[in-house]
């Protein structure tokens, strides 16, 4: 590796925007935001134009060929995070890849395979597939000596990183843990096709809180006794209360089922109308944390009516600068994304690890799926334990 470190960047959407604006934060030695590829060719150089990124090329696989890239970072549908991630390390590549780490997406069925064949595949299956998947990158991953992070935001967040402090001074075990993110619906089209995104508000957003508990009882299991704290059942339910006739799940919930006798509740929904927001809380005996991700009201703004602030940003996914808002004043700080942006450069820099590991991204992966399975079947899934 260079004394810079080189990235490339898969995608030039909202996604990828904000990895940009973080790498370009980024301190302790020089980083470099070398190349970029999307879809389109057009969208490549205008991405690459805007975020100040040095070449774009016309393909993932144009892409993997550079020698003057060392990190790649995968801001692509769900679909092709395994092939391109797989594809990535056996180029030599280290390789950032976003949640959820894998997902069903038709896999097993042949080619061209509809929606509605995708989306009705038995959970079973789609549980054990998901997770082949997972194990096929961490393989890969093994191979050839190249690092698999985790793209889980959460994990950084200023006020979970604080939260995991005060656990650890507190000395006693979190009981119940309950976690969320809502929105209005993502950005991208894709997350409306079970083909392409392997589920829907669960997946895309209940991950968040699910990556974060699992930390927290790993470390606080290994603090305390010695071993981590792993889920052995999932217990699901989700459900379109919009009935828009998409095969995904607009709200789904998960309750996680620790070894340790503790609860985890989680749930993911694409149906509020003001704004993100991402919450944890964790309970003890004697202690209460509560993590305000988004919103947090270090700033307050009120305006008549909306565009009272032209050109200013205030909060992601708030569709109107009308009434009393919460605008963030360091989004990516806030969330996590730029920390966790500086976390993996410093891994690589150090050789050290990292807490965002692609073994938590598979454990997020089952949890999902199981929790799927639980909606489908109307019953418990129990888990086997898997060691890292």
């Amino acid at each position: 590796m260079s004394t810079a470190l080189r990235i490339g960047l898969v995608g030039a959407g909202f996604l990828a925007a904000t990895r940009a604006r973080c790498y370009a934060r980024v301190h302790g030695g020089p980083v470099v935001l070398q190349a970029v590829c999307a879809r389109g060719a057009a969208s490549a150089r205008a991405f690459a134009e805007r975020h100040g990124v040095a070449a774009s090329v016309a393909s993932a696989e144009a892409l993997f060929a550079r020698r003057d890239i060392d990190l790649v970072e995968l801001c692509v549908p769900n679909a092709l995070h395994q092939p391109l991630a797989v594809a990535a390390l056996a180029a030599g590549k280290h390789v950032v890849c976003t949640k959820p780490l894998s997902a069903y997406v038709g896999q097993d069925l042949a080619a061209g395979a509809s929606e509605e064949a995708v989306a009705t595949r038995d959970p079973e299956t789609m549980l054990a597939i998901a997770t082949a998947e997972a194990d096929a990158m961490l393989a890969a991953a093994r191979s050839s000596g190249k690092r698999l992070f985790y793209a889980e935001s959460w994990l950084f967040a200023p006020a979970f990183q604080k939260a995991l402090a005060l656990g650890a001074a507190a000395g006693s075990r979190a009981l119940e843990l309950r976690g969320w993110e809502t929105h209005s619906g993502s950005h991208a089209p894709a997350s409306r096709e079970w083909r392409l995104t392997g589920g829907g508000a669960l997946l895309r957003l209940g991950a968040h809180a699910i990556g974060a508990m699992l930390h927290w009882k790993h470390a606080e299991g290994v603090r305390l006794g010695g071993r981590p704290v792993r889920v052995v059942a999932v217990t699901g339910e989700v459900a379109d209360p919009r009935a828009s006739g998409l095969s995904v799940e607009s709200w789904g919930c998960a309750i996680l089922h620790f070894d340790d006798g503790s609860r985890g509740v989680v749930y993911g929904s694409d149906l509020s109308a003001s704004g993100m927001q991402s919450r944890l809380e964790l309970r003890g005996e004697g202690w209460q944390l509560e993590c305000n991700l988004s919103p947090h009201d270090q700033l307050r703004a009120f305006a008549a009516s909306d565009g009272a602030f032209p050109g200013q940003y205030l909060q992601e996914k708030l569709a109107t600068q009308a009434g009393w808002s919460t605008p963030l004043p360091d989004e990516d700080w806030s969330s996590g994304q730029q920390a966790m942006c500086q976390a993996f450069c410093d891994a690589l820099r150090s050789a050290s690890d990292s807490i965002a590991t692609a073994a938590l991204g598979r454990e997020v992966v089952r949890v999902i799926y199981a929790a799927y399975a639980s909606a489908r079947l109307g019953r418990r899934i129990a888990l086997p334990i898997l060691r890292e």
